[in-house]
């Protein structure tokens, strides 16, 4: 789904989700997350292959995340304002929220061995990937995902995170595709 048609959908839900709610259920982050699956997806697989997966992701990241499209750190047209209509408390909430859901399984054939690059990942993202303190989970992220995600921290456009730019700018553009063949194949 394009970027802007994501964008529309995701304002939409928004609107729609909060118009409908009970005012009972005012504080009810399930009933206010409802409105991340217009671009995240409800069964957590993303409705774009440029959309994270955020189902089964680390709790600790997916705030961060959440906190920088909140302050502007980070900015998004969908993200950015849909982050800022909720408090940190609720963010916190929202990022329990989806940590504690299961990752979506995903029939793949398997990845190959690392490719070269990859030697620093470990130390953050986990053994198998699979996230770890402060590191988000790369295992099974869509291939689009990861490439545009490590392409932004190599080019500057993306800096909330002191790390990732110099790890990505070390890398050539031919090794950052190949890890995130690799890591979307997990």
């Amino acid at each position: 789904m394009p970027k802007h048609v994501c964008f529309i959908v995701g304002v939409v839900a928004v609107m729609v989700a909060l118009a409908a709610r009970p005012a009972k259920a005012a504080d009810d982050i399930e009933s206010k997350a409802q409105a991340c699956a217009a671009c995240h997806g409800e069964n957590g697989v993303p409705t774009s292959a440029v959309t994270p997966i955020i189902w089964g992701q680390q709790s600790y990241y997916l705030y961060k995340d959440l906190h920088d499209y909140h302050s502007g750190a980070l900015d998004n047209p969908v993200m950015s304002p849909l982050a800022k209509g909720f408090t940190l408390a609720q963010l916190r909430q929202v990022a329990n929220y989806f940590a504690a859901k299961t990752w979506p399984a995903k029939a793949s054939p398997g990845a190959a061995a690392a490719p070269d690059g990859m030697t620093n990942c470990r130390a953050c993202h986990g053994e198998n990937y699979e996230g770890g303190a402060p590191a988000p989970r790369l295992a099974g992220q869509s291939y689009e995902y990861l490439l545009a995600a490590m392409n932004s921290f190599a080019n500057g456009e993306r800096t909330n995170n002191l790390d990732m730019p110099g790890f990505m700018k070390a890398l050539t553009e031919s090794q950052r595709d190949a890890i995130a063949h690799y890591l979307a194949g997990l």
